[in-house]
């Protein structure tokens, strides 16, 4: 799966990782309905950190579609509240 990370660019990401990858994406959203904003924080850090350190960098140049798209790391409570749907950011 091709991920985007805004601000940042994209990644190709094994779909392995993803039962990884929500277990984080379950906390913040739980993080996100309680307004634990340094939780919130925490754990968006946290979910980026996994999926660049999982994925693998396209280049700059590169024009593949992305499948999923996740808020930039400085983004706040209710940007990523925008991003969301019913599984939380992540499919699953």
């Amino acid at each position: 799966m091709i991920v985007r990370i805004m601000g940042e660019g994209q990644v190709k990401l094994d779909d392995a990782h993803f039962t990884e990858l929500n277990k984080l994406d379950d906390e913040l959203l739980q993080e996100m309905e309680s307004g634990d904003e340094q939780g919130f924080r925490r754990t968006l850090n946290a979910l980026l950190d996994a999926v660049r350190g999982l994925g693998t960098p396209l280049p700059d140049d590169a024009l593949e579609p992305s499948e999923l798209i996740l808020p930039a790391p400085d983004a706040d409570l209710e940007e990523v509240r925008q991003m969301l749907n019913d599984d939380g950011l992540l499919p699953g």
